[in-house]
């Protein structure tokens, strides 16, 4: 929270809180690291969720801040302003700053709970939760890679990414973050955690309800004609196998 006091004062005198965003994943990497740090003694459960948070966390936080340089402030928060227009800089500290600062601490809580020890020994789940976390790694690290090649391309302005990891689900990349979170909650449940999943479920809901597919949906069709076409075809999360005529298609 005082990180996101900073960060409030910051986006507030550059008029500009899109500074939160590289942030979120890099919040994380700082609860993790904290709570193994003053937790002892060290064994291996907590030391690899350390590992794959950190991995995890500042690649989208190096990625987030490379795609918004040389930008304004995000749409999202640009019109969160013109709607309060005077108050936006004390309405901020609460819906954008105070929020996501709470949401950090919930959602990270199975990280926190683990960091305390436990049983050193790693099991089957702690397999399952690896390898669940590293689909998503991989989902969200290509998905990133391919959008951003596919609008470097000033020949596809307006268009919609179709191909790839694109061509299966319309978000690889919240899928990808998805099963980032389930993987995790995996490992800390076989530590005994498992009562922190009210973590991965508020994280899905976000994804799917609230700052992921639906925020993102609920303008591109106005901004990508060809998106409805796409959204017909393929699948909004979970990967699946695209309706037929997609082919030779390119949509993003």
């Amino acid at each position: 929270m005082v990180c996101m006091l900073a960060l409030w004062g910051v986006g507030t005198l550059r008029r500009d809180v899109s500074v939160v965003d590289p942030f979120w994943p890099a919040g994380f990497v700082l609860v993790v690291w904290i709570a193994w740090l003053m937790n002892a003694p060290v064994n291996v459960r907590p030391a690899l969720l350390v590992g794959l948070t950190t991995l995890w966390g500042l690649r989208l936080a190096a990625f987030l801040l490379w795609r918004r340089r040389g930008h304004g402030e995000d749409r999202r928060y640009a019109a969160m302003r013109a709607r309060h227009g005077s108050r936006f800089w004390r309405v901020s500290l609460v819906t954008v700053f105070g929020l996501q600062g709470v949401l950090l601490w919930f959602v990270s809580l199975p990280l926190q709970v683990a960091a305390r020890g436990g049983d050193s020994l790693l099991g089957p789940i702690d397999v399952a939760g690896i390898t669940i976390w590293a689909i998503g790694f991989v989902f969200e690290a290509v998905g990133d890679a391919q959008l951003a090649r596919f609008q470097a391309d000033p020949g596809n302005a307006g268009q919609v990414l179709s191909s790839g990891l694109w061509r299966w689900t319309r978000h690889p990349n919240y899928f990808g973050d998805f099963c980032v979170w389930w993987g995790l909650w995996l490992i800390a449940a076989a530590g005994g955690a498992w009562w922190t999943i009210g973590s991965p479920l508020v994280m899905t809901f976000l994804l799917l309800k609230v700052s992921g597919v639906a925020l993102l949906e609920s303008t591109i069709v106005d901004r990508r004609p060809d998106y409805a076409a796409y959204q017909a075809r393929t699948n909004a999360f979970f990967p699946g196998r695209p309706a037929e005529g997609d082919a030779r298609h390119r949509a993003g």
